[in-house]
């Protein structure tokens, strides 16, 4: 792992003598192709960032701390966020989130052991017209209740869900 993020970091100057802006504004971009690449930040990557680009390793863990974009942990094969907004709030979101950690064994911003689903929060998606709102693998799946959460996730540990799609029929 540590020669793919080198690889990656190689795209990033490394002058000591540039400014330290320079230096600092590289450390977002820098961060978020190495989770493009892995899916996830590994905790390995932040000192290897700090020293490719001269800034100190307290800062590059600031950046990525501060910015919700960024995971510590590789990622489930589905992903699945649960939207706290007031709308869904009232409409019943922390009930379903509730459900959510209890079905999956696991809080927002962590991923099942077997690296299935990953649970997260968003503070508003924005379509509070269909609240409560799940986004399930990227799809909106608004006015969601427990019955129809819990069969989308049965519908995605079934062993069918799991199996790749054959070449061609994607």
């Amino acid at each position: 792992m540590q020669e793919q993020v080198e690889q990656i970091l190689a795209e990033f100057e490394a002058d000591d003598g540039a400014p330290r802006a320079r230096r600092t504004a590289s450390v977002l971009p820098a961060l978020q192709r190495i989770q493009q690449a892995f899916g996830y930040v590994p905790q390995e990557a932040l000192p290897q960032v700090a020293r490719r680009l001269g800034v100190a390793e307290s800062h590059v863990y600031g950046v990525a701390t501060f910015y919700s974009q960024f995971r510590f942990a590789p990622p489930g094969k589905n992903g699945i966020t649960a939207c706290c907004g007031t709308a869904c709030h009232v409409r019943g979101s922390a009930r379903l989130l509730s459900d959510l950690e209890k079905r999956l064994g696991i809080k927002p911003g962590e991923t099942t052991a077997d690296l299935g689903f990953s649970l997260d929060t968003i503070a508003c998606f924005g379509s509070c017209a269909l609240a409560p709102v799940v986004v399930i693998n990227g799809k909106v799946r608004g006015r969601m209740n427990r019955s129809r959460l819990f069969r989308a996730i049965d519908e995605l540990a079934s062993p069918q869900a799991r199996r790749e799609p054959e070449e061609g029929l994607a």
